[in-house]
């Protein structure tokens, strides 16, 4: 047995009919108010007696039931005046509605440039569309974005399978080749692998970083940083960097791997773009009500319209340098993602002397969704 649909009424028709049943309430309380004090009179004055203030007339008066005659058509004839008159009201209320609905049906199918622009006048409806038009902004800004993340992506993992393949087929087509050439092509091939597996791995953490935070665990920052550093202290005096950590307690709340890959990212990007005897300097401090992570680092001089370009992925000051590759452009990618994240603030300055200096502000104890 098939389930009927229920009839769906548009809401012109409820409106219509809820305007049409307060005009016409309206006349019935006017009705009500009329006819029931001369109800009331008539019923007071005795039969065969005019009352005492009554006025002569010269003509045939209308009698109360008359009017009450006349009233109750007047009330049937008010039916589809108020019908009338509350469809066409709410037609004219519900005009921006249905424009706004056929922009955004046409905006869903794919043509994000289009926009509502209701103009006037200005009411509900009109800040409806404002709204609206700062979504379909900001949507396709992030659909272009992911666009670019996409192809950029592809190019990135795409490099070194290609490199790969090539010196293995290098290999296999010199028929001289022998046990160290093979050797040596085997070594290649698995630097290409590591190469790409860090990439993969640094892809999940932006994509993690970028769904949110999950859990929101009491941490300290100190211990994470000094954990951090403590895993680095090889990598920074392989090129006589000096690694510094000033470091004091600072509680809050958040996801520890989260954060742990922020740090992580901070002190790796400030030492890959360093020069030979630079430093970095890590701090952490309580201050009111925000507890403060601060990476300050030596390195060349950053223009300053440059550095929120770093900010996003596969973007590098200079992608290639010496032929060598700095990094994958993921880095300060995977910072801003894990800092929206967790409703921190990000504040970064380009030094005179050359490098970066980068705030990150996380709310003090416990988080506002967390108990």
């Amino acid at each position: 047995m098939t389930s009927r649909k229920p009839a769906r009424r548009s809401l012109r028709t409820r409106l219509a009919l809820a305007y049409a049943a307060g005009v016409y309430a309206a006349g019935v309380l006017v009705l009500v108010l009329v006819a029931l004090p001369l109800a009331s009179i008539d019923a007071a004055t005795p039969k065969g007696r005019p009352s005492s203030g009554a006025i002569a007339e010269t003509g045939p008066g209308i009698g109360l039931p008359q009017l009450l005659a006349g009233s109750a058509v007047a009330l049937v004839l008010l039916v589809p005046v108020a019908l009338a008159l509350g469809w066409f009201v709410a037609g004219r209320f519900l005009r921006p509605l249905r424009a706004i609905t056929a922009t955004a049906q046409i905006i869903s199918a794919g043509n994000l440039h289009r926009r509502l622009d209701l103009g006037e006048p200005t009411d509900e409806l009109t800040e409806l569309g404002h709204t609206l038009d700062d979504l379909f902004a900001r949507l396709h800004a992030s659909f272009d974005a992911q666009r670019h993340f996409v192809a950029n992506a592809s190019h990135e993992l795409r490099t070194p399978l290609a490199g790969l393949r090539t010196l293995l087929e290098v290999a296999l087509a010199d028929p001289e080749a022998g046990t160290d050439t093979l050797r040596s092509a085997c070594q290649e091939a698995l630097a290409l692998g590591e190469h790409q597996e860090r990439l993969v791995q640094a892809l999940l953490a932006l994509a993690t970083s970028e769904r949110g935070v999950t859990r929101w665990d009491t941490l300290d920052l100190a211990h994470v940083v000094e954990g951090v550093l403590h895993s680095r202290r090889g990598q920074a005096a392989e090129t006589g960097i000096d690694l510094a950590g000033h470091l004091t307690p600072a509680v809050t709340t958040g996801d520890p791997r989260l954060i742990e890959s922020l740090v992580a990212n901070l002190v790796d990007n400030a030492i890959r773009h360093n020069h030979a005897d630079g430093h970095v300097k890590v701090t952490t401090q309580t201050s009111g009500a925000q507890v403060t992570l601060g990476v300050t680092n030596s390195g060349p001089v950053i223009p300053g319209d440059q550095i929120q370009r770093l900010f996003h992925p596969f973007q590098r000051l200079a992608p290639e340098r010496h032929g060598r590759r700095d990094g994958y452009g993921l880095g300060l990618a995977i910072v801003g993602a894990v800092t929206r994240a967790h409703h921190a603030t990000l504040t970064t300055g380009a030094r005179p002397e050359g490098g970066l200096s980068i705030t990150v502000r996380f709310a003090r104890g416990s988080h506002p969704d967390h108990p």
